[in-house]
């Protein structure tokens, strides 16, 4: 990474600002977007303080200006783009028959078409450096999750679309990696949008028992050195790709519903409770 310039799309906080400080560690300049002025001044500060040249770039990757605007600000301030690193994202905890369309939509905005915006801009550059893209996926992507509609079809598109780039762009030499953490300890549950659209505000699971957002930030990191077209971690998220392409989806509709009615206040309940 000496030398090479990243852009890291929701950066200040979570995989996107642990990604910020491994790959400024390793030799890169980084610059990185948020939407929160403050937090992007205190993640700059923070990355500056490690001795990583970097540019904080206020933008919401749901709007396309704001991403075409995000990858002219990198050029101007670093020349080049070798690494684009497509983290912003929210999530939902909801069932669908309660869920507002408007949440569904902001998921598919944020997750998906951010993806699409800042990757559309910013690939001329990467073409040029033969560099990399890489997407912050989910096992959400691999199997749907109840609660988790919007989240999961959100994940769904951006794999098949980066599975297609990928396949486009392997002749002209620009890696592609899809990288799907399994659950993070990470501020994503927290700001998980609730049926009406407002934050959830707490997590319904115990963050100490997750990877942390650095180890994962290393594990893509490595990922990308070694140019991985996917990466899939923690040992649940490994198990559950490899059951739900080999189970029943009967059975694994079952197993996957005994685990998220676990959840603390889980929207999705058991039969003897829908009775009670």
């Amino acid at each position: 990474m000496q030398g090479k310039v990243v852009l890291i799309t929701g950066g200040t906080s979570g995989i996107g600002r642990a990604c910020a400080v491994a790959f400024g560690q390793a030799g890169a300049q980084v610059a990185f977007t948020g939407r929160d002025e403050s937090r992007l001044h205190e993640t700059a500060a923070s990355l500056r303080s490690l001795g990583i040249r970097t540019c904080p770039i206020q933008a919401d990757v749901a709007r396309e200006a704001d991403c075409q605007r995000a990858v002219a600000e990198t050029m101007q301030a670093f020349g080049r783009i070798d690494v684009l690193v497509n983290n912003a994202g929210i999530s939902m905890r909801a069932l669908f028959q309660d869920a507002d369309l408007d949440v569904i939509q902001q998921l598919m905005q944020t997750n998906f078409f951010g993806t699409v915006y800042t990757t559309k801009f910013a690939l001329p550059h990467v073409l040029a450096s033969r560099g990399s893209i890489v997407g912050i996926s989910s096992i959400a992507g691999y199997r749907g999750l109840p609660g988790r509609t919007g989240y999961s079809a959100s994940k769904f598109a951006m794999q098949g679309f980066l599975e297609a780039l990928r396949t486009e762009l392997q002749p002209q030499g620009v890696h592609v990696l899809t990288a799907c953490p399994g659950f993070t300890a990470s501020n994503i549950r927290n700001t998980a949008l609730a049926a009406d659209g407002s934050q959830q505000g707490e997590s319904p699971r115990d963050e100490g028992q997750m990877m942390t957002s650095e180890e994962v930030a290393q594990y893509i990191l490595r990922a990308v050195a070694s140019r991985k077209p996917t990466l899939v971690l923690t040992g649940k998220g490994k198990l559950t790709v490899f059951l739900n392409k080999w189970l029943p989806a009967g059975i694994m509709d079952r197993l996957v519903l005994n685990e998220f009615r676990k959840e603390k206040n889980s929207p999705v309940k058991s039969p003897s409770d829908s009775r009670q």
